[in-house]
Parts: C-alpha cells; sequence; structure tokens
C-alpha cells in the first residue's frame, strides 16, 4: 500500500508539471513538451516538500503541503493552456529515440535494480559501482525521514550541518516518510530522473543537431562511448587468457576504469548515474536548461530567458556542479552575444535570467554551497592523469572521440563553433582549477563538455558516411563494414564496462548486522547515538537513519567536515572504557554501544566493561548492542 501511495504522490508532481509545461510549452512538439512538463514535476518534487520542511521540519503535512501546492500549479497550467494536437505522426519520427533510449533507460533499471541493497539470505548486497557511495545515501534518506531535522545534520557526524546538496536524498526521504522500504525509496526517485536525463541528452542533441538520426548517435556516444581501453584487455590474450576474463571479476579493472593503466573517463551510466544521486538529479535538470539555453542564446528565442531562469535557480542543492556548468556556458554566450552586438532585445533576456538566477541560486549558495566548497579551490593542471602525456591520456581515455573532435571542430559552420565554445570554457577551467578534494571529481564538470563533443562528432560522422555513401554507391559493403569498425572502436569499451557491472556482485551488510538494524529502527529512539567502528558500510548509519559518533572519512573528509575528534575517540571509547568512556560518552551524547565483527577486527575490545556495567539492548550470533542511557 506504501509503494502504491509513493507512485502516485510522484505521478501527482508529474502530472502537475506536464500541466505547468501546457501552458508555458505550447509551442513545442509533444515529446519537448512532456519532457519538460515531467521536469518541472521533478524540479517541483524536490524542491516543495523541502521549502515546507524547512519550516514545519522534515514530516508528512510538510510533504503533503509541497504536494498541494504542485497540484494547484499543475490545474492553473491545465486550466490556462492552449489546445494542442497529439497526432501520430510526430511520434513516429521519434521511433528511433524510443528504441535506442528504451534500450539505455532498461539498462538503467536493471542495472539500479541489482545494485539497491538486494536482499538475499538476510544479507544486503549491491554491484561494483554502489560499494563505495550507496551506503552514504542510504544514510542521508534514512536520517532525513527518521530524525525529521531539515536542513539535515550530518548522521555520521551529529551537529555537523550538511553542505552536501542534500535534496538529491530528501527527495528519497520524502518517499521512505510514507512507510516504503529504504530499497524502493531510493530506487522510484532514481527512476524518475533516469527517464530524464535519457530523455534531456537526447532532446538537448535534437534541438541543436537538428536531426533524429545524429541526435541518437550523439546519445548513445554520451552513454556508451568510450576510449582505447578494451586494447589492454586484448593485448597479449594468447599468452595470458585472463586478461580478458579479469575484466569481469576483478574490482575497478574495466576498460575505462583503471587506474593503473591511467584509464579514468569511466561510463556514465555504471560510474555516474547509478551511485551518484546528486549528479543524476543534476543532470536531470541540468540538459532542459542547455535545451532552453540553446534555444535562447544560439536560436535567439527571448521566450526561453524565464523557464531557463526558474530551472536554473533550482539546481545549487541538487548538485552544485551542474550549476557551474551551465554558468560557464552561460557566461560564453553571454560574452558572444556582445560581442556579435545581437542587440538589446537578447541582452534584456539575459539580464532577466540573471536576476531570476540570483534571486533563487544566491541564498543557497550563501547559506549551504559556499561553507562546503570555500576551502577547496586551488590550481591544479592536467585532471586526473598521473603517468601519461597529456595527449595520450585523452586519446587513450576518449578514444576516436578525441582525434575526431578537432576535425569535426574545423568541418563545423559559425554556429556550430559557437555552440561548442562554451564546452572549450569549461574544459580550460576543469582542466586548471579543482573544485573539491579529489581532483578525479572535476569530471562532473568535463561531462557537460564531452556531451558537446558527442554531439560534434557525431553529427560530422553522420554527414562523412553520407559523403562517402555518394561516392561509393556501387560498393555499399565497403561504406557498412567501415561504420560497422568505427561503432566498434567508439563502443566496444563502454559495453564491456556495462557488461562487467551487471555481473558484479558484492555483500554490503550481513545478515546479522541487518536483523540488528531492524530491531533498531523498531525500539532505539529516533534521535539516538550510536557508538560504533567508522565503516563506510555502517549498518546503523545507512539503514536505521540513527546518529553514529564518527562515520567514515572516505565520506566526511570529501564533504570538508572536520570530524579528527570524534575519530580519535573511536578506540578510547572501545579499548579504554574505564579511563575515558564516561567523560567521551556525555561528550558525544552515546546512547548504545555496538559491538560487530567490525569493531572486534579494528578494537581490542574491552567486553567485560561494558557486559559488566550495562544492559544488553540486542543480541545475535555477531552482534551484541549495550544500551548506555
Amino acid at each position: 500500500m506504501a509503494e502504491l501511495l509513493s507512485i502516485l504522490y510522484v505521478a501527482a508532481f508529474a502530472a502537475s508539471g506536464i500541466g505547468i509545461s501546457r501552458a508555458v510549452f505550447f509551442r513545442e512538439k509533444p515529446l519537448v513538451r512532456i519532457w519538460l512538463g515531467l521536469t518541472a514535476g521533478l524540479a517541483m518534487l524536490l524542491w516543495f516538500p523541502a521549502l515546507f520542511s524547512f519550516a514545519l521540519g522534515f514530516y508528512l503535512p510538510a510533504q503533503l503541503l509541497g504536494l498541494l501546492l504542485a497540484c494547484l500549479l499543475g490545474a492553473a497550467g491545465f486550466f490556462f493552456s492552449r489546445k494542442r494536437s497529439l497526432s501520430i505522426s510526430p511520434w513516429r519520427a521519434e521511433l528511433p529515440f524510443f528504441i535506442a533510449g528504451g534500450a539505455l533507460l532498461a539498462i538503467c533499471l536493471v542495472l539500479l535494480s541489482s545494485h539497491t541493497i538486494v536482499p538475499r539470505d538476510g544479507a544486503l548486497y549491491v554491484g561494483q559501482s554502489t560499494y563505495g557511495d550507496l551506503a552514504m545515501h542510504l544514510g542521508f534518506i534514512s536520517s532525513i525521514a527518521t530524525q525529521g531535522t531539515f536542513p539535515p545534520m550530518y548522521s555520521i557526524c551529529p551537529d555537523q550541518a550538511v553542505n552536501y546538496p542534500f535534496l538529491c536524498e530528501s527527495i528519497g526521504a520524502t518517499i521512505y516518510l510514507f512507510g516504503t522500504s529504504l530499497r524502493f525509496a531510493t530506487m522510484l526517485t532514481a527512476s524518475y530522473a533516469m527517464l530524464l536525463v535519457i530523455s534531456g541528452v537526447y532532446c538537448f542533441f535534437q534541438e541543436w543537431l537538428g536531426e533524429s538520426r545524429k541526435s541518437v548517435f550523439a546519445m548513445l556516444l554520451f552513454f556508451i562511448g568510450g576510449g582505447f581501453g578494451f586494447w589492454y584487455f586484448f593485448d597479449l590474450l594468447k599468452d595470458n587468457p585472463e586478461n580478458l576474463t579479469r575484466l569481469f571479476t576483478a574490482f575497478y579493472e574495466t576498460p575505462t576504469n583503471f587506474v593503473s593503466y591511467g584509464l579514468r573517463w569511466v561510463n556514465p551510466i555504471a560510474d555516474m548515474m547509478i551511485p551518484q544521486r546528486a549528479l543524476l538529479f543534476g543532470w536531470a535538470l541540468l540538459f532542459p536548461c542547455l535545451f532552453l539555453l540553446h534555444r535562447a542564446a544560439i536560436k535567439r528565442d527571448e521566450s526561453a530567458f524565464v523557464p531557463l531562469g526558474v530551472l536554473a535557480g533550482a539546481l545549487p542543492l541538487v548538485h552544485t556542479h551542474s550549476f557551474l556548468a551551465l554558468g560557464i556556458v552561460s557566461g560564453f554566450y553571454l560574452m558572444r552575444s556582445f560581442a556579435r552586438n545581437e542587440g538589446k532585445t537578447q541582452w534584456l533576456g539575459f539580464a532577466k535570467y540573471l536576476g531570476i538566477v540570483l534571486l533563487l541560486a544566491l541564498p543557497q549558495l550563501l547559506l549551504f554551497t559556499f561553507r562546503q566548497s570555500g576551502g577547496f579551490l586551488k590550481f591544479h593542471f592536467n585532471w586526473a592523469n598521473a603517468s601519461d602525456n597529456f595527449f595520450w591520456f585523452y586519446i587513450k581515455n576518449f578514444g576516436l572521440i578525441a582525434l575526431l573532435a578537432p576535425v569535426a571542430f574545423l568541418a563545423a559552420n559559425r554556429e556550430d563553433k559557437g555552440v561548442v565554445g562554451g564546452a572549450v570554457l569549461i574544459w580550460l577551467v576543469a582542466e586548471l582549477i579543482q573544485f573539491q578534494p579529489n581532483p578525479y571529481d572535476n569530471n562532473k564538470l568535463l561531462f557537460v563538455a564531452f556531451a558537446y563533443a558527442c554531439g560534434l562528432v557525431g553529427g560530422w560522422l553522420f554527414d562523412a558516411r553520407d559523403r562517402l555513401a555518394r561516392g561509393a554507391a556501387r560498393n555499399r559493403l565497403s561504406v557498412a563494414l567501415l561504420s560497422a569498425m568505427v561503432c566498434a572502436m567508439l563502443f566496444l569499451s563502454g559495453a564491456l564496462t556495462l557488461g562487467r557491472e551487471y555481473v558484479s556482485e558484492y555483500q554490503l551488510i550481513d545478515r546479522d548486522q541487518v536483523a540488528a538494524a531492524d530491531y533498531v529502527k523498531e525500539n532505539a529512539e529516533p534521535e539516538a547515538t550510536f557508538l560504533t567502528y567508522n565503516n563506510h558500510n555502517n549498518c546503523i548509519a545507512a539503514l536505521t537513519g540513527r546518529n553514529i559518533v564518527c562515520g567514515s572519512g572516505s565520506y566526511l573528509y570529501f564533504h570538508g567536515v572536520e570530524y579528527s575528534a570524534r575519530e580519535r575517540a573511536l578506540p578510547l571509547l572501545y579499548e579504554l572504557p574505564e579511563v575515558y568512556f564516561d567523560t567521551l560518552a556525555e561528550q558525544y551524547d552515546i546512547d548504545y554501544v555496538f559491538i560487530g565483527s567490525s569493531e572486534l577486527a579494528n578494537y581490542s575490545v574491552d567486553l567485560g566493561y561494558f557486559s559488566q556495567n550495562f544492559e544488553v539492548f540486542y543480541q545475535n550470533a555477531t552482534v551484541t548492542i549495550y544500551r548506555v542511557k
């Protein structure tokens, strides 16, 4: 029942967005109008419950008020919309997209399902790409819904406000609040965003390239295209047959992600959209923004500036990197407009766009984003390349896309060169400035530039193929064979990576810890604090929504959170409790002590002290939890 109500809740936001789109984008063809409507629905689902939660706390009344506001706006949109015929012919023209986009969505949903805490024999399993970050996202979702504090605090470092873009987590917490499983809440919201990302990439390319076949091919390049990494696995295969089989068994040894070989350009489905919720929801809003920006700045449709400003203003607390990338492209297009002297009407449109963005985004930036990222910025050249020549690094990571991009750029007309200019600027910025502790994370900017490269190369390849086909009309087989070879080099690395991701499976949390977490969810106070080891796959933090004294540094460090004192306290609390426990337990407000396999493996736990001084709250074969208060 909870799952059905959740689906209806999300569907109501989606329908409201379509109502708004009918009024605002009534001139668009059906596919674009529905896609932009679903985007508006997602933006409202992200923001409206959150806005009421700032005032009321993260409880059901805030979620229902958010729904009511969305429905009122959607009803107004339907009421003031203009009727348009939904003829069959436009849908037939989009058949290539429905086939290719449907296949991509199926891949995403299969991986999402197999990678999101799959229950088996009492334990929870994930895939390769979700083994690291998923537990953090689950902890955010469960703690926001369980504790009701909004803006949220870090449950893995209590009393620290979350500066990470948390709306990607609160949208899952909304569904979890209805009583669904944590797995369902995570998957339902991510599925909605995946549909929009795939549709958005296609619609953006179609707006730019014009032809459906070019747009579909560019979309496939973006989601599956890869470099020459496959060669490392086929090379010397005769001497070492395991050189290929390890691709499907080793941890992160794939043609798109093998650090020791300098392969760092990951597959966007396997390594970005599946494990990284902030990026997933950010892209769901970013590509509509790029679509509207192209319409406004390149095609000079001033009516696109206002909806663009609204969507762009919603981005900072969804995904900061997407907001920054959009700002760089927008800035380039503004400078291009001044250089071409496009006139006051166009500049007024940019001014409206900027004004709306500042009004909506500035409070987010000042209150949250700058507090996290202020100390991260530094000069860093050559992104994540640690072992190769600068040019060879990109050639082997991008393959034919890197080799053909300069050719396609030289062959492009003036307008297309202006389109990709913003992407070149993104690339320069990301190659010179590091925006977070891990330089690798600049790929969240670089992927936006990569999308433009895919559009440029994809369009040129079709033009080149058409010229060859006209010149070799008597030998179509040679053109088909050449096309197949080019596609093999473009898509083989990405396809192999997706195959590896499909067969990957790792246990995230064992059955005893899952059972302990279930008991805690039913019997411990929502705001209780547990003493545990700071492993990343911590069952209390991920599954129960309760606080722990200190979480994994692999999460906290990269969020800019100071946690060193809490981390130093953990061994003192477990190993020397007679000396330190009373003082530190009061300091960190500890309610329960969790002793399981990770605690016993990493500390010389004074078991006698805990058994003599505290009552057992829960116990099974490998886990004991003591109640302190």
